[in-house]
């Protein structure tokens, strides 16, 4: 059930980005370059990312969709699960495992981060843009996280999946509303 009054109490995150739509085109277009453009890590990854670092946060908004949208793009049914229960005793690629652990700390301590943390992900073989696309995957979604939870935005798994769906077809810029409140060009549904 959403905050917002002047929204349905059923809304989605897709509907708020409508209602305000001089804050969600610049917000999904950060989305578009953040999770689908050039960068050392995968489509996939990332969105594996934004689920975990969802579920650290407990925003089960998010991490419902992302991790959908992350098996979406290949990443096995279950792995977020098990990421977030036990990180080393997870299936997770021995490359990412160091990456997971630092978005961790960001997102619940950030001020323990060292440089010793950083030194985990370069010795992984991951170079600086790694560093710093997954530090902006990870700032991105606290932010998107608190947006959701602070609006009242929820959802049952039945629209994860189908979010899920229209992100892996379509990304994040046919989610952009015009300036007359309707979507761009792009799937006609999304978040």
């Amino acid at each position: 059930m959403t905050y917002l009054r002047s929204l349905a109490p059923d809304a989605a995150l897709l509907q708020v980005f409508h209602a305000y739509p001089h804050v969600s085109r610049p917000l999904l277009d950060l989305h578009e370059l953040i999770l689908r453009k050039d960068s050392p890590f995968s489509v996939a990854e990332r969105e594996l990312m934004a689920a975990y670092v969802s579920g650290l946060n407990g925003c089960a908004y998010c991490h419902g969709i992302h991790t959908a949208t992350a098996e979406a793009f290949g990443v096995p049914a279950g792995l977020l699960a098990e990421a977030l229960t036990d990180l080393d005793a997870a299936p997770v690629d021995e490359r990412l495992r160091p990456v997971l652990r630092y978005l961790d700390t960001l997102t619940r301590h950030p001020a323990r981060l060292t440089e010793k943390d950083a030194e985990a992900v370069f010795a992984a073989g991951w170079d600086d843009r790694a560093l710093h696309d997954a530090v902006m995957v990870c700032a991105l979604f606290n932010f998107m996280n608190r947006m959701v939870e602070g609006l009242g935005v929820c959802a049952d798994e039945g629209y994860f999946a189908t979010s899920a769906n229209r992100l892996h077809q379509g990304g994040y810029s046919g989610l952009v509303p015009t300036a007359d409140g309707e979507r761009g060009a792009g799937p006609s549904e999304g978040r």
